[in-house]
């Protein structure tokens, strides 16, 4: 099994320092990066800029509360469909992108074949989501849905793990 340091072992350990740090805070100035990971400021911006040109860095986000946009509501519903070809995968995976409330979407090797995590305001608006969006979709044969009753952990900045 591949560690992280098997997977990242292109990477030096500024480089690493640098992906963890931003990780914990993307909003760091390379001043400050540079203090963080040891090296003086030219040094860090060469490798931050070639991290993004590589790849490894895809963007910079907000990381919104959805508490605060009361969004609490999350629920992991399997999808099961009733053709798996190629061009039936293609269509579902393009459909399903235009639902906004569809945060995550991961074809699974298993005994169906999507895990959706889904987030809205309450139950009801879930329920209408499922009914009039996600089970039209094409291709979609069977769902069933687990609701999350609390979040332990979520995403990456929050994990506490580095790259080094």
């Amino acid at each position: 099994m591949a560690t992280e340091t098997d997977i990242f072992s292109e990477l030096d350990q500024f480089d690493r320092k640098i992906l963890t740090a931003l990780t914990e805070d993307g909003r760091l100035s390379i001043t400050d990066l540079a203090a963080r990971v040891g090296l003086s400021k030219t040094p860090c911006q060469i490798r931050f800029k070639r991290l993004i040109s590589d790849g490894y860095i895809e963007g910079f986000k907000a990381v919104l509360n959805p508490s605060k946009m009361q969004l609490d509501h999350i629920a992991f519903v399997e999808v099961k469909l009733s053709d798996t070809r190629e061009d039936a995968l293609k269509s579902f995976n393009d459909a399903i992108k235009k639902i906004s409330e569809v945060e995550e979407c991961h074809m699974i090797a298993g005994r169906f074949d999507y895990l959706l995590k889904i987030r809205t305001r309450d139950i009801g608006r879930y329920r209408r989501v499922l009914g009039e969006r996600i089970s039209t979709l094409p291709h979609v044969a069977s769902t069933s849905t687990n609701v999350a009753m609390e979040t332990i952990k979520e995403g990456w900045d929050k994990s506490g793990s580095s790259f080094s």
